[in-house]
């Protein structure tokens, strides 16, 4: 149940105390509500107040302990025999848009035009859960039938103490990675005991780039499995879709992101498949693999690289 108690505002954290204890395989179902304030959204009379979920108003009204971002993210989730060192696999199984509204923000000096935009822009944005449809502007209407959510992550290492939710790392994070929809597997580097995963910033629609600051943020409903591999180890968060392996690079400068996304594509591939050298790696990853921004607005920015499994014949 989705509540002030289960969950935390803008921060990672080796010390926080978990909500729910699984173990390797469990299957949970987590709801998670937007950082936006209740009373905008009633004040804004795009939608009825009788669509904001209680849970939403209790949140915000008892929550105190906020920072260093605004993202609420439900958890952490304590998974039974996870050590540094290990990978946690979480599938994604479901994913379903929770409430019926939605909004776009941007704030002064942000995004990836900030000196262009000093300005705050906010819309509440009406979503139609059942034909999977939002308009944004007038004659303007968005498909948001792939929802996902932009914070998936881990606690970083205790030594790291609290460390905000708002910009990506090793630990996952706050990714803003629209091709994570349901059907789709993360993997993360576990650097705390119990790996600790919160999941936040629910997203109905975004384009690659979120280049505003937000996308059309929302509360969503995931079905999510967890297993513990001790046999991956990892640096970077990668993941994996019906149709391709998807490695990550993150680094404040984008450039460097891609270098990182380019050198896990060799490192995933040549481990994959050790007949491969580094050189037919790289070669494969500049005629086969496609490089997304995943976002630019996150002060750590993200690249994303789509290894397509079709072109590994009789493999």
């Amino acid at each position: 149940m989705l509540s002030p108690q289960t969950v935390h505002i803008g921060h990672f954290s080796a010390a926080l105390k978990p909500v729910l204890t699984i173990n390797s395989g469990d299957i949970v179902t987590i709801e998670t509500a937007t950082s936006l304030d209740p009373v905008e959204i009633d004040q804004s009379g795009a939608v009825p107040p009788s669509v904001v979920p209680e849970y939403q108003r209790a949140i915000h009204r008892e929550v105190k302990d906020r920072g260093p971002s605004g993202h609420v993210l439900t958890g952490p989730i304590f998974v039974n025999g996870a050590q540094p060192g290990d990978t946690l696999e979480v599938r994604v199984l479901e994913i379903d848009l929770a409430v019926d509204y939605g909004y776009n923000r941007q704030r002064p000096y942000t995004g990836a035009l900030p000196d262009e935009f000093p300005g705050v822009f906010q819309r509440i944005i009406p979503i139609d859960r059942k034909a999977k449809v939002a308009q944004v502007a007038p004659g303007v209407v968005v498909p948001v039938d792939r929802p996902f959510f932009g914070v998936m992550g881990v606690a970083p290492t205790p030594a790291m103490g609290r460390i905000s939710a708002s910009p990506p790392g090793v630990h996952t994070g706050n990714i803003d990675n629209k091709d994570l929809v349901a059907g789709t597997t993360l993997f993360m580097p576990v650097y705390a005991v119990g790996a600790l995963f919160s999941v936040g910033d629910a997203h109905a629609a975004q384009g690659q780039g979120e280049v505003d600051l937000s996308a059309i943020e929302t509360g969503n409903r995931g079905k999510f499995q967890f297993i513990l591999r001790k046999d991956v180890k990892l640096t970077w968060p990668r993941a994996e879709t019906p149709t391709h392996w998807m490695v990550m690079g993150l680094n404040p400068n984008l450039e460097e992101a891609m270098k990182i996304a380019v050198r896990e594509t060799i490192l995933f591939l040549t481990q994959r498949f050790p007949r491969l050298s580094r050189e037919e790696a790289y070669m494969i990853a500049s005629v086969a693999v496609d490089y997304h921004v995943t976002q630019v607005v996150d002060g750590t920015k993200g690249i994303h690289g789509m290894i397509p499994k079709s072109i590994f014949v009789g493999q």
